[in-house]
């Protein structure tokens, strides 16, 4: 992982200019042993092109074997130990709808659910409802009050939402009541530490989401709540002041734009934008104000989840004809990855390294490479490597890094 105090000791102020570009859930699995994954099956000529100037490898987010939650996939993509700095969702989707968030509120990631009538989660995203339909039942949700404290509600994207607890005493040391599969019951809150404060929030969100149970009768497909990520803002180290960079992030969900806020990023508004052809041009229309913009990708981890394997394949197609308008700004460092694998065969996140692409034409070693996909990743110069070692390495190809000694 990158070094606070080495990168706050070598760190320049001036140096070349950076692109980190996000493809979630970009790595995949063939749907067949001998087939090829979506980013294989993928007609992408501009990054094979990159592929063959540039240097590949892949990254592991957390360790091998773990699959990893967007949270901790995209801070040690940005060169936080994921594991050191253990968020919840909840603070990054909070930050990312705009929320005031005070040091001690506690937030959690909402989606709306279907429960059939025994309680049982049938399905966790409610059929993917609507980001107006799910204001609908938030509308019915903000008449609940609990006792001592005061709790807010803001859609985040579709089914989505996030809840905000402000009072005294409260704790983020509180368990996910989301199952995080389907034939199961909400899980009750319970408290992750012996704390009396974890305790007394655990109470207040078991008593809210019984509430909230009650109100969503008759509002199917969305008629319970899972809460995920209890957590309190963990005041992380900044951008500007670790790494020296003035920072943009240019996404499109919320949750990404929380944690890019949490690092201290400047966080473009990116209002009715979907495309990629459209991200790509707010990228180029910020590029002579900042030294580092990442730039997030979303529908291919979604597509991955749903299983949708033509569809992933097809969408960073779309991404890879869209990425001209990047090349054309000339970046002294690009890089194109993931923040996790989602394999549209396993419909999750999974635990397999992610395709990494490092292009640097003032200081990489081109590898040769015909196509960028995982198996030549696998394989690349680079090799199977954290994913929060890709900040030294960009700012090293960037020239952004004095000489470490004598």
């Amino acid at each position: 992982m990158a070094n606070f105090d080495m990168m706050r000791r070598l760190a320049r102020d001036e140096g070349g200019k950076i692109i980190l570009l996000v493809l979630d859930g970009l790595g995949g699995l063939p749907l067949e042993a001998t087939g090829k994954t979506e980013l294989e099956t993928a007609n992408t000529p501009n990054m094979d092109k990159l592929a063959g100037a540039g240097s590949l490898g892949a990254i592991v987010p957390v360790a091998r074997g773990i699959s990893p939650g967007s949270g901790p996939a995209h801070l040690a993509l940005f060169g936080y130990d994921p594991i050191q700095f253990d968020i919840g969702r909840g603070v990054l989707s909070a930050f990312g709808v705009g929320m005031d968030v005070q040091w001690n509120d506690v937030m959690a990631r909402g989606n709306f659910a279907t429960l059939d009538e025994n309680g049982i989660v049938t399905d966790r995203r409610a059929g993917r409802i609507s980001t107006e339909e799910a204001e609908k039942r938030l509308d019915v949700l903000r008449s609940i009050e609990i006792p001592g404290v005061t709790i807010t509600l803001k859609a985040e994207k579709e089914y989505r939402f996030v809840l905000h607890v402000r009072g005294e005493g409260l704790s983020g040391h509180v368990a996910d009541t989301d199952p995080q599969v389907t034939g199961e019951p909400m899980q009750k809150a319970v408290p992750t530490s012996e704390e009396p404060a974890a305790q007394f929030t655990a109470d207040i969100i078991n008593q809210w989401v019984g509430k909230a149970v009650q109100a969503l009768k008759g509002y199917e497909p969305a008629n319970g709540v899972l809460l995920r990520g209890v957590a309190m803002d963990p005041n992380l180290p900044k951008y500007n002041d670790v790494y020296r960079l003035k920072a943009a992030c240019v996404a499109v969900y919320p949750m990404y734009k929380g944690v890019s806020k949490l690092v201290g990023m400047t966080v473009i508004d990116t209002y009715d934008i979907n495309e990629p052809q459209e991200e790509f041009e707010k990228v180029a229309g910020i590029w002579g104000d900042y030294d580092f913009i990442f730039c997030h990708v979303k529908r291919p981890d979604s597509l991955g989840e749903d299983g949708n394997f033509d569809g992933k394949a097809a969408y960073i197609e779309k991404v890879d004809a869209a990425l001209p308008t990047l090349l054309n700004l000339n970046p002294d460092v690009l890089m194109i990855t993931g923040d996790h694998s989602t394999p549209a065969k396993l419909r999750s996140h999974s635990w397999h390294p992610v395709p990494f692409l490092l292009h640097a034409p003032a200081t990489t070693m081109p590898s040769g490479a015909d196509h960028f996909g995982e198996r030549i990743c696998y394989k690349g110069p680079l090799g199977i490597f954290p994913s929060a070692d890709i900040m030294p390495l960009a700012l090293a190809h960037a020239l952004r890094l004095d000489r470490y000694g004598a």
